[in-house]
């Protein structure tokens, strides 16, 4: 298993675990997740991260910004949705998600703080190469 860690959050990753091959996690919760779920995570961390990038300039200083994305779940596995919000302002921001995969599976919500979410969205993207084409 690889793993990935800093203060406030954890990312683990075991290809050979099946269903599930990922875990996350913040402080105080961790959560184990589908390739897909994983998958459509880093894609709307990374959505929402270039849509801050853009934003970022036409925000003043003491302005915030709450951007949300909700995205499908892939269409091999079972109906469901994830949901992923990134807050803060200019420099700083949280993120929180919301997994709903439908059916009788697990359903979990979590949160990064200010200091967690940008590194561990950032060793998520680290995956790029390993988990497919972003988009």
């Amino acid at each position: 298993m690889e793993v990935r860690e800093g203060e406030g959050w954890r990312l683990g990753i075991d290809p050979t675990r099946h269903p599930f091959f990922a875990l996350i996690g913040g402080h105080g919760w961790a959560a184990e997740l589908t390739s897909d779920e994983l998958i459509a995570l880093w894609r709307a961390i990374s959505r929402l991260r270039r849509q801050h990038a853009e934003l970022v300039d036409q925000l003043m200083a003491e302005e915030s910004i709450a951007l949300e994305l909700e995205l499908p779940l892939s269409a091999s596995g079972p109906s469901g949705s994830l949901w992923v919000a990134l807050e803060g302002d200019r420099r700083d921001w949280s993120l929180r998600f919301v997994l709903c995969p439908g059916g009788d599976l697990r359903a979990f919500e979590g949160a990064w703080s200010l200091a967690a979410s940008g590194p561990f969205a950032a060793a998520l993207e680290g995956l790029e190469g390993r988990l497919g084409p972003l988009e």
